[in-house]
């Protein structure tokens, strides 16, 4: 071979792994025509996993979903306060014929969305519950990205939510949707300056109320909404905070009404099982959790964990303040605080991620209008996988390093805010470029 088809071959091989990176970098791939056909093939590619998880569920191994149909059978049958009760939980849940026994740990309020579920067998009753949640978080989290809702689909924390059968749907729908109603009134109202807001009229009024009365019932999940007051307080959202309190309360005092003063005289018994499960838990338990806890406890012990959460979580909450306050609360700063949300609560797992959507969604809008920045694409969609990929890594890993894809996330979008200032993704969540 001669000099020149040495080279000619040399340039061949450099290509083979030069010109993919050099289109990552310059964010030529994937365009959008792959990106529909990738979500395709997930979508595709989920039917048999659901089928065989759903066959695991309803076999020998079990669900969390147990928790939930067992306290629906509770409450249909007068004694909503055994819900709280391992021995009658267990008794409730022997039908499903699984041999297994999950503990209700949820809030009273929660009570209102089981019930329905005792009405069904355990079968039927998890299929229900992952087809109509999943369902239910699409309805909200379309229309971030309205020209691709195979990506929104196909988002892997929603298979995680759905696998589980787990209420990462319910709390994902509530916080996006509420972030969404407060950035469609930030949109219309054009306010001055980001701490003093005032509605225009009635219907933007009504609108920054609504999305305060989402945030509001997450007391059924209450350490998702660990950042929201925050983020309401710094950018001046009054009328959000008030119906955030109106929902919480209305929630409360209704089930209260509907499942007596016996159920929350209970409920304090799930206080039990959680601290058992995060002193006396295996390490699977652990790797299982997608925290900055979790994974220095596995690391480096307890002790560590606790102090090294308690930082991060102040940072978290510091930086979310400091945006806030100087861009106002609105899509860009919501999806701060959501992303910031993954490594500010200490408890907290892959499922409950589906609100993840809405920052990954704010990037490729943000993005679709002021340019992609040099491999910024290719990073978003390393972390629109990041929830399924570290959850599947963990346990060979032995580390869950989904904390680090949340600090990642939070990086990104807070360089682009500090860039392209909140606005940068229109008022509409353009579409993934």
């Amino acid at each position: 071979m001669g000099r020149s088809a040495q080279t000619t071959a040399g340039l061949c091989e450099a290509d083979w792994w030069t010109r993919p990176l050099a289109a990552l970098r310059a964010n030529r791939w994937p365009d959008r025509s792959r990106v529909r056909a990738v979500a395709l093939y997930m979508l595709i590619a989920y039917i048999p996993m659901m089928a065989h998880v759903f066959a695991q569920a309803t076999g020998r191994v079990g669900s969390d979903f147990l928790a939930f149909w067992g306290a629906g059978r509770l409450v249909l049958a007068g004694t909503p306060w055994d819900a709280f009760n391992l021995a009658a939980e267990a008794a409730a849940q022997a039908p499903s014929h699984t041999g297994q026994m999950v503990a209700y740990v949820n809030p009273p309020p929660y009570l209102f969305l089981t019930a329905p579920l005792g009405l069904m067998p355990f079968g039927t009753a998890w299929l229900a519950w992952a087809i109509c949640g999943w369902l239910v978080w699409f309805a909200a989290s379309h229309p971030l990205m309205p020209r691709h809702p195979l990506a929104v689909m196909a988002f892997p924390a929603a298979y995680l939510a759905a696998c589980h059968a787990q209420n990462g749907f319910v709390t994902g729908a509530l916080l996006v949707a509420g972030v969404s109603l407060l950035a469609r009134r930030d949109a219309a109202g054009q306010p001055d300056r980001p701490d003093r807001r005032d509605c225009p009229d009635r219907r933007e009024c009504n609108t920054e109320m609504a999305a305060g009365m989402l945030f509001g019932a997450l007391v059924i999940k209450p350490h998702l909404a660990l950042l929201v007051p925050l983020w309401l307080l710094a950018g001046g959202r009054w009328r959000a905070l008030a119906g955030a309190g109106v929902s919480a309360m209305a929630l409360c005092l209704a089930s209260l009404i509907a499942f007596g003063p016996a159920t929350w005289a209970a409920y304090p018994q799930s206080f039990q099982v959680s601290t058992m499960l995060m002193t006396h838990a295996p390490v699977e338990f652990f790797l299982r959790m997608a925290t900055p806890y979790a994974l220095i406890r596995v690391l480096l012990g307890a002790s560590a964990a606790t102090v090294g959460q308690a930082v991060i979580t102040l940072g978290c909450g510091w930086l979310v303040w400091h945006a806030t306050r100087r861009h106002g609360a609105n899509a860009g700063t919501g999806a701060l605080m959501l992303a910031a949300t993954t490594i500010a609560s200490p408890y907290l797992f892959s499922y409950d991620l589906p609100f993840l959507i809405q920052p990954v969604a704010w990037l490729a809008g943000s993005a679709a209008l002021s340019g992609w920045r040099p491999w910024e694409k290719a990073t978003v969609i390393a972390l629109y996988m990041a929830p399924l990929a570290t959850r599947a890594a963990a346990l060979p890993l032995h580390a869950n390093l989904m904390p680090l894809a949340g600090l990642a996330l939070v990086w990104v979008i807070a360089s682009r805010l500090r860039r392209f200032g909140p606005d940068g993704a229109g008022t509409e969540q353009p579409a993934l470029a």
